[in-house]
């Protein structure tokens, strides 16, 4: 009993501390991909744009390198001034109804839009240096949340959020809490070297395709076709409303770990490509 208690404390501990969630550690590494897959004129005008800052660029959050840039929007959205950020970090798609990827996404808030509008801030040298390292902190944040498939599949729960959700032996979460934190840790700590590394050309090639509306589609069919359906034991179509209460198990966390590690990877080498686009000339 008293191990099960230590283990139910050190998950609590992962979820509730932000370093160990999509929104830090998935974000990070994302990131660290990324930066292992540019080229390295793109690295420097990077390097560039943080040296080139003045001020508090951060206003109150930090914002001094790229660990700081995958986390930032999270802690702005919740500052004054920037809090109509925060629709911009999903776009709930419900998994009981064909895929639209313009839906849900009025006067251009939702994440589809907020990558595609921020990239082209990025890119834009006659912007301040401030406002294009904003645009660069969006723009490798949001690629990470497009890839949780949470923050797309949805079923009148807003992306989980309402489904009570025990993560194994462990209670107390809800269904989007155990894709952002336990699982999300567990699936990037088993991946180690294999996921954080430079790939070879054919690797890029191959995985860093299509763009926001695609990568959206991608996330809402994981939750249409793997996390729904064991969410709810069978088809969550077949009930009315959403699922009450779920639980993740072994099983279900032993078959989620690859899909967790291959979003975490096509996140980071299609942010690579986009930032490589946008920072070329």
């Amino acid at each position: 009993m008293r191990a099960i208690a230590m283990l139910a404390a050190a998950v609590a501990a992962m979820v509730a501390t932000p370093s160990f969630a999509w929104s830090g550690f998935g974000h990070r590494t994302v990131a660290d991909i990324a930066m292992e897959n540019i080229a390295p004129a793109t690295r420097a005008r990077i390097d560039a744009l943080f040296r080139a800052a003045e001020g508090d660029v951060g206003a109150g959050c930090d914002l001094s390198d790229m660990d700081d840039a995958a986390t930032w929007p999270d802690c702005i959205r919740r500052v004054d001034g920037f809090r109509n950020t925060a629709p911009w970090h999903y776009q709930t798609h419900d998994v009981c109804l064909p895929y639209a990827p313009d839906d849900n996404c009025e006067d251009g808030d939702c994440v589809n839009a907020a990558i595609e509008t921020q990239a082209a801030r990025l890119a834009d040298r006659t912007l301040p240096a401030n406002e294009r390292l904003r645009a660069l902190s969006y723009v490798v944040h949001m690629t990470g949340d497009v890839h949780q498939p949470l923050h797309s599949g949805d079923h009148e729960d807003r992306g989980g959020n309402d489904v009570a959700a025990s993560y194994g032996i462990v209670p107390g979460f809800n269904l989007h809490a155990v894709w952002d934190g336990p699982l999300a840790e567990r699936a990037i700590s088993a991946g180690g070297r294999d996921l954080v590394r430079r790939y070879s050309a054919a690797e890029r090639r191959a995985i860093a395709t299509g763009g926001p509306g695609d990568w959206g589609r991608e996330s809402w069919e994981i939750g249409r076709e793997l996390i729904y359906p064991r969410a709810a034991n069978g088809t969550p179509c077949a009930q009315e409303g959403p699922i009450p209460a779920t639980a993740w198990t072994e099983v279900d966390i032993e078959a989620s770990v690859p899909v967790v590690q291959d979003r975490i990877r096509q996140a980071g080498l299609r942010l690579a490509r986009l930032l490589d686009e946008m920072l070329s000339n």
